[in-house]
């Protein structure tokens, strides 16, 4: 919706103000978007008065400070970072050009946005030297290791604002930066630890934050495969991908130390109740049939909530070795087993994954238990 002038230019949401003045830009469009995780929401497109003068309302919550950006045309005019309350003066010129007063988060994202911008143009700079060299010679290797001085020294500078700065979201935007297109500032396994300490000290000021919630997630995610490049990397050489998770109550148990000849490792769901009969159906009678003869199950439950799952355990008494990460999904074990979906299952044998030995394919696998047992 477009206003015909700044004094009926606000929204009518409420928590925090934006009060703006677009130099030399009567009657101009300017765009007011808020940040939703990763995309722009459209807040309002307001027309400037014969002054360049606009103003509207943002909907900021108390503990949920919102990055809130303007635009004119396609360039932005203003970075936000607003908390409740606060009423926030801009005054801009239409190439990007502005000054914030009233907002302290904001002239912090300020301060990560000049940074940013200050090593993009240095080290595209050095990258286009680079470019009109012959990549074998002397000079490139040079300009190459020039590069890569630029990106350690703003890299070192990036981890030195997050310690520096535990408690702001503008660590949030430092921890999602990019050189170029396709390569995050923070790209190294080990990075894992700077989203983990940032999330958790953030949690401590602002835990209903959506930024906060999903920099949490990313967390989760990174730390995750930091576990398994850790397990990959430490794992003796074995022919099947070693788990170690948590038993009902709470002991880890490693795959690799399960003694039967045939170790069955059994994914599954305690909160479908299909996948509960099937226990009972399907699972249970292949222990009873062939658990003397030396066969194991190292079951792993892909719920969240682990209070079902081990309900289900003690009440169905499944007597074998029952564990679960209560991550789901995004399980270590889902990844390394490529799970498609479940109930499924793999059988170990010698040390090694056997080949078609899905319970899914009942008869064949009944055929391999017989042969081997």
């Amino acid at each position: 919706m477009v206003l015909a002038a700044a004094a009926v230019a606000a929204t009518s949401c409420g928590g925090a103000r934006i009060k703006g003045v677009l130099s030399d830009a009567p009657g101009a469009e300017v765009v007011v978007k808020m940040l939703d995780i990763n995309h722009y929401t459209v807040l309002d497109t307001l027309k400037t008065g014969s002054d360049g003068s606009w103003s509207c309302k943002v909907d900021v919550k108390k503990g949920q400070p919102e990055f809130v950006y303007v635009f004119y045309k396609d360039t932005r005019i203003a970075s936000l970072l607003l908390q409740y309350g606060e009423t926030a003066s801009v005054v801009s010129d239409t190439i990007g050009n502005y000054s914030v007063t009233g907002s302290p988060e904001t002239l912090k994202l300020m301060e990560v946005e000049h940074d940013e911008a200050a090593f993009a143009s240095e080290f595209s700079a050095t990258s286009a030297r680079l470019d009109d060299l012959d990549p074998a010679s002397p000079q490139a290797q040079e300009v190459s290791r020039e590069l890569a001085k630029q990106y350690v020294s703003y890299y070192r500078s990036r981890v030195m604002y997050i310690l520096n700065n535990p408690k702001s979201l503008t660590v949030v935007p430092v921890l999602y930066q990019q050189v170029g297109v396709n390569l995050p500032v923070f790209s190294q396994n080990t990075d894992a630890i700077h989203f983990r300490n940032a999330s958790d000290s953030l949690k401590t000021v602002y835990p209903e934050s959506r930024y906060v919630k999903a920099l949490s997630e990313e967390a989760d995610r990174r730390f995750n495969m930091l576990h398994l490049n850790q397990m990959v990397s430490d794992a003796p050489v074995a022919g099947f991908p070693d788990l170690e998770m948590p038993d009902i109550n709470g002991n880890k148990v490693k795959l690799s130390d399960m003694q039967g000849k045939v170790v069955m490792v059994y994914f599954w769901q305690a909160a479908d109740a299909d996948q509960k009969m099937f226990n009972l159906d399907k699972i249970v009678p292949l222990y009873e049939k062939y658990h003397s003869k030396g066969f194991e199950i190292y079951a792993v439950s892909l719920d969240t909530d682990k209070a079902v799952w081990a309900s289900a355990v003690r009440n169905q008494k499944l007597p074998w070795v029952n564990v679960c990460d209560g991550l789901g999904a995004s399980s270590i074990a889902v990844r390394l087993y490529n799970i498609p979906s479940i109930p499924t299952s793999y059988l170990i044998s010698g040390g090694a994954l056997v080949e078609n030995s899905s319970i899914s394919d009942e008869a064949s696998l009944t055929k391999y238990l017989d042969s081997v047992l």
